[in-house]
Formats: C-alpha cells, sequence, structure tokens
C-alpha cells in the first residue's frame, strides 16, 4: 500500500470514527444521568444490572473509537502508518460491535421498564440483529462481485 493510499484510508477512517464519536459520547452522557433520576430507585437487581453493563460498555466503545487517536498522537511522525491503520481498523470495528451491544441492551433496559423482561429481550435480540447484519452483514455481501464476474474469473467460456 502506498502513502497516498495509507493517508487516504487514515483520513476516512478518522471521519468515520467522528461521526460515531459524537454518538457514544451522547449515549454514554445520557447513560450517566440515569442514576440521577427519580426512577431509577424502582430498578429492580437485573434492571440496575443490565444498567451497568451498558455504562461500561459505552465507555468501553467510546475508549475503542478514540484509541486511534491516542494512538497517531503517540506515534505522529514515526513512519508507522501503516500500523496505525491497521490497528485503527480494528478498534474501529470493534467499538462498532461494543455499540450495536450497548445500543441493543439499552433497548433491552427500556422495553423491560415499559412492556416487561420477555419483550425486553426479544425486541433487544431483534435490534442486535438487525444492526449486526446492517453494519457487518450488509456490506460483507455487497463487497462481493456479481455472480457473472466470479463465472468469468473461474476460467469458465465468456
Amino acid at each position: 500500500m502506498t502513502d497516498r493510499m495509507l493517508d487516504r484510508n487514515w483520513s476516512e477512517l478518522m471521519q468515520e470514527l467522528r461521526v460515531v464519536q459524537t454518538g457514544v459520547q451522547l449515549l454514554t452522557g445520557f447513560l450517566v444521568t440515569i442514576p440521577f433520576t427519580d426512577g431509577f430507585e424502582g430498578l429492580d437487581t437485573y434492571q440496575r444490572t443490565v444498567y451497568l453493563c451498558l455504562l461500561v460498555g459505552s465507555v468501553l466503545a467510546t475508549g475503542l473509537i478514540v484509541a486511534p487517536v491516542a494512538y497517531h498522537r503517540i506515534l505522529f511522525r514515526r513512519r508507522r502508518r501503516r500500523w496505525l491503520v491497521e490497528s485503527a481498523n480494528v478498534l474501529a470495528r470493534a467499538g462498532l460491535v461494543m455499540l450495536s451491544l450497548v445500543c441493543s441492551g439499552v433497548v433491552l433496559l427500556v422495553v423491560d421498564v415499559v412492556v416487561g423482561r420477555t419483550a425486553g429481550l426479544v425486541v433487544a435480540g431483534a435490534v442486535l440483529l438487525v444492526l449486526l447484519s446492517l453494519w457487518t452483514l450488509a456490506p460483507l455481501l455487497l463487497s462481493r462481485p456479481p455472480a457473472e464476474s466470479r463465472s468469468d474469473h473461474s476460467g469458465g467460456a465468456g
């Protein structure tokens, strides 16, 4: 990979992380305020445990998404661009996985409080499935070459 390509990949990745970072930070800020509301006292042990897991997960997602910036600050001008791009890609993916877990967990908590535990588990599972499909499965399927171009490369007539 050329330096120009690495620079472009780095710039695109940083732009993507800026978008995600804003959402994760807002979600974390929202979660931090929940214990200070009147309704928090009414949560049962399960709901409080889910809440604490969501708070930790949200902070971890923030850490994963912000880590590439810290790496860049430390390694700036040390000719480690390829490593930065590769590690930032891994961290961004991990951050998105954590974000999908936290988002579905928020749905779990809210639906559990409003409707009930079973509904919360079902809806949260559906949300997780949709998010993972949108953020993982869809891009992987769309990145595959069309069937006709795959058959062209397999040595078939064409």
